[in-house]
C-alpha cells in the first residue's frame, strides 16, 4: 500500500508530461524556410519563401497578396538542393514605433545581402526603401548561413557560413579576420551599421569586430531562450555528425566552436589527435547516417537520424502545461524532431518527438527547414513541401 501511495504522489504533485501534437495552421507555401509573427500579434504570422516572398497567414488564413516580394533581386533557387534565396527575416525590436524590419538574401551575383525595410503597414512592405547594410561575395553556393534575430541588448545577430564547398577550403571558421564560418552581432542603429564595443575582439588588429562566435560551418538557425537568454545553434555537419551548440546568456562572446578543427565533438582536421584547447564543444550530437541524394529525390529513409540539422527554439508559451524550457529541434534530411533541456550546461532529459508530434497526420515528411516562435512564444514547424504546422497538446 505504501508503494503505491509513493507512486502516485508525484503524479498528484505535478502532474502527466504533456502529450504532444500537431495541426496545420496553413499550407500552399512555395519552398518555405522561415516563420515568426508580428512582435505583440500571435494571430498574424509571416512565412518566408525561398524564392524572395514573405507571405501572410492573418488569423489562420493565408493572404493571396505578399507582405515583401523581391524575387527580381534574390537568386532563383530552382535546381533541388539550391540553398541560395531569401533566408533571413527579423522584425527590429522596436519596429512598432519605427516600422523596421531586415532580411538576408542571395542576390543574383552571388553575395549575401543583408537589407533594412520599412513597412506601409502589418501586411504590405515598403518596396522601395530597402538600405543595405553590407552584402558579402561568397565564394560558393553553399553554406550561407542565413539566418538573423535580434539578442538581448538589442543587436541583430546574424549567422554566416563557411563560404561553401566541402571541408573549409579556406580555413575561414579557424580565421578571426573573416565574417565567413561566424555568428556576427552588429548595431542596426548606426549607418550602415555598427560594431558594439561589447563585442569581443572589437578594435582588436586583424580581428574583425562584427564576430560574436566562431569556428561554425553552417549555422542553420540559431535561437534565444526568450526567458534567459541563452543562444542555441544549429550548425550542420560535414558528413558524419550534426551538432547543436549553446551558449548561457551572460556569455561575453568569442566562443569557438570548432571547425574545421572538429566536426562536432570528433576530430576532423588533423583526423586524430587535433588540439583542442579553447574550443567549446556542443551541447548535443548525433549521427549524419541520412543519404542526402536520397532525401533530394524525396526517398523516404526509415530508422536514420538525419544529414542536415535545423536549430529550434525553446517552448515558453502557455498553452502546454509541463513543457516550459524544452528546447526543440529536427532534422531536414530524416523529418526527426527531438527535444530536451538544459541543466548546469548538459543536455539532459532527450527525447525524440517524431511520431508524437505527429506532422502531416503521420505521412513522412523529410523536410523540417525550420521553426519558428510566434509573440506568445508558442513554437510552429516548416516543412519545405509547403506546410505550416503549429506545436499543440494533444486532447
Amino acid at each position: 500500500m505504501l508503494k503505491q501511495i509513493l507512486f502516485i504522489l508525484p503524479i498528484l504533485l505535478f502532474g502527466q508530461p504533456p502529450t504532444l501534437s500537431s495541426i496545420l495552421i496553413a499550407d500552399g507555401f512555395k519552398k518555405p524556410l522561415y516563420i515568426t509573427s508580428y512582435p505583440n500579434d500571435a494571430n498574424l504570422l509571416y512565412v518566408v519563401e525561398q524564392a524572395g516572398r514573405i507571405m501572410i497567414v492573418q488569423n489562420g488564413k493565408k493572404l493571396k497578396r505578399s507582405f515583401l516580394d523581391i524575387k527580381k533581386r534574390v537568386v532563383n533557387p530552382n535546381r533541388p538542393g539550391d540553398e541560395r534565396g531569401l533566408l533571413g527575416f527579423a522584425f527590429h525590436p522596436n519596429h512598432i514605433k519605427n516600422g523596421k524590419f531586415y532580411v538576408n538574401y542571395i542576390n543574383n551575383d552571388g553575395y549575401t545581402v543583408v537589407s533594412e525595410f520599412n513597412v506601409k503597414n502589418k501586411l504590405r512592405a515598403d518596396h522601395t526603401s530597402e538600405r543595405i547594410l553590407f552584402d558579402l561575395k561568397q565564394p560558393f553556393s553553399n553554406h550561407n548561413g542565413g539566418h538573423m534575430d535580434f539578442g538581448p541588448g538589442g543587436y541583430l545577430y546574424i549567422s554566416v557560413g563557411d563560404g561553401g564547398k566541402a571541408g573549409d577550403p579556406f580555413k575561414a571558421g579557424q580565421d578571426l579576420n573573416t565574417i565567413f564560418g561566424k555568428l556576427i552581432r552588429i548595431d542596426v542603429n548606426q549607418i550602415p551599421y555598427g560594431i558594439p564595443k561589447t563585442n569581443p575582439y572589437y578594435g582588436q588588429k586583424n580581428k574583425r569586430g562584427e564576430i560574436w562566435a566562431w569556428g561554425l560551418r553552417n549555422p542553420w538557425r540559431f535561437s534565444f531562450d526568450r526567458k534567459n537568454g541563452d543562444l542555441y545553434i544549429g550548425d550542420v555537419g560535414q558528413n558524419k555528425w550534426e551538432e547543436i551548440n549553446y551558449e548561457p546568456g551572460n556569455s561575453k562572446g568569442g566562443v569557438n566552436y570548432g571547425w574545421r578543427i572538429m566536426e562536432a565533438n570528433h576530430c576532423f582536421d588533423p583526423e586524430e589527435d587535433c588540439p583542442q584547447s579553447g574550443l567549446t564543444l556542443p551541447i548535443l550530437e548525433y549521427p549524419n547516417d541520412a543519404n542526402y541524394m536520397r532525401t533530394l529525390t524525396g526517398m523516404d529513409q526509415p530508422n536514420v537520424d538525419g544529414c542536415s540539422v535545423t536549430g529550434g527554439y525553446v517552448y515558453r508559451g502557455k498553452n502546454i502545461n509541463g513543457l516550459n524550457g524544452t528546447y526543440f529541434f529536427g532534422d531536414y534530411c530524416s523529418g526527426n524532431i527531438w527535444t530536451f533541456k538544459v541543466k548546469n550546461g548538459k543536455a539532459i532529459e532527450f527525447q525524440n518527438r517524431t511520431e508524437e508530434i505527429n506532422i502531416a497526420d503521420g505521412e513522412f515528411t523529410n523536410y523540417i527547414s525550420s521553426f519558428g516562435e510566434d509573440a506568445d512564444g508558442e513554437l510552429y514547424m516548416v516543412d519545405y513541401n509547403g506546410g505550416i504546422y503549429k506545436l499543440i497538446e494533444k486532447d
